[in-house]
């Protein structure tokens, strides 16, 4: 099967990442969310990305006005019922997105693969809220999207190898690399970066050194271009929490157990760059 259309709900950071990659690489793509402000403001990143990307000489203008001749947007849900392929890219909660793949599932066309950018929850419990547990996939982006090359394939148990195959071909014309992932709590990458997050803010909790030199002794001593705790303010706080606690809950091992001060942060509002404060202070 050959994805000629797309559509990818929830315009925020992720979703309208997502949405531009697919429209560069001329696949038409409705970007939906439920909200006309999110979504207004979903396109309007969009846009000023390309044009930062024509000023930098990154992209023709021809390019630009391809792009966007190749994207629309949406608050209407019904829209996915021409669509090949469906990304849901909303809120880390399993009630929300098994919500949006229910109603998905009784409107996209039969032979619509149903995709989920989750970045920890399990695509088997995903995919058996629907009548199509065989089309339905992981697709976890990096962020920034348009920038990182990655993409993680995750296949739940009911995953087909056809469904796998044409996720797969998608993801390589979108110019990124696949790599294939089975379902397991925070798949590879999360499984990996958030433990070293947490350790991280651990060697704070425990007054080992500064955030500020933790941050140099990874930068400096591992090559990481971010520190671990720049990075946690970057992802956000709560993100980080929320998956550690799908980490400890999934595996039931105490290696996975979130750092107490993680937890106060977040209680504190301190949940990174998008909320001013986190380990950094932001203006």
């Amino acid at each position: 099967m050959a994805v000629e259309k797309v559509m990818v709900i929830g315009a925020g950071q992720m979703g309208a990442g997502i949405a531009q990659v697919f429209a560069q690489s001329g696949i038409h793509v409705k970007l939906n969310d439920l909200k006309e402000e999110a979504l207004e403001k979903g396109l309007d990143g969009i846009n000023k990305r390309l044009s930062r990307a024509v000023e930098k000489g990154k992209l023709t203008t021809d390019e630009q006005q391809q792009a966007l001749s190749s994207l629309s947007g949406t608050t209407d849900l019904k829209d996915a019922a021409d669509c090949d392929l469906i990304i849901e890219a909303v809120i880390e909660n399993m009630d929300v997105k098994t919500k949006v793949f229910q109603a998905l599932d009784e409107i996209a066309p039969s032979h619509a693969i149903l995709a989920s950018n989750t970045s920890s929850l399990p695509i088997t419990e995903i995919a058996a809220v629907t009548k199509r547990p065989s089309q339905v996939i992981g697709m976890h982006f990096m962020n920034p999207v348009p920038v990182m090359k990655l993409v993680e394939i995750i296949r739940a148990i009911q995953t087909s190898d056809e469904t796998y195959q044409v996720v797969e071909d998608t993801a390589k014309k979108l110019n990124k690399t696949p790599v294939e992932v089975n379902d397991f709590p925070g798949f590879v990458s999360n499984r990996i970066l958030m433990p070293m997050i947490n350790e991280a803010i651990y060697t704070v909790y425990e007054g080992v050194s500064s955030v500020e030199d933790i941050d140099t002794v990874m930068k400096l001593g591992m090559n990481h271009p971010m520190g671990p705790l720049t990075l946690a303010d970057f992802i956000g706080l709560d993100t980080c929490l929320y998956i550690m606690e799908v980490l400890h809950d999934g595996f039931g091992d105490s290696k996975y157990r979130p750092c107490p001060l993680l937890r106060q942060y977040v209680k504190a509002g301190w949940l990174g760059k998008k909320s001013g404060r986190g380990f950094y202070t932001y203006e």
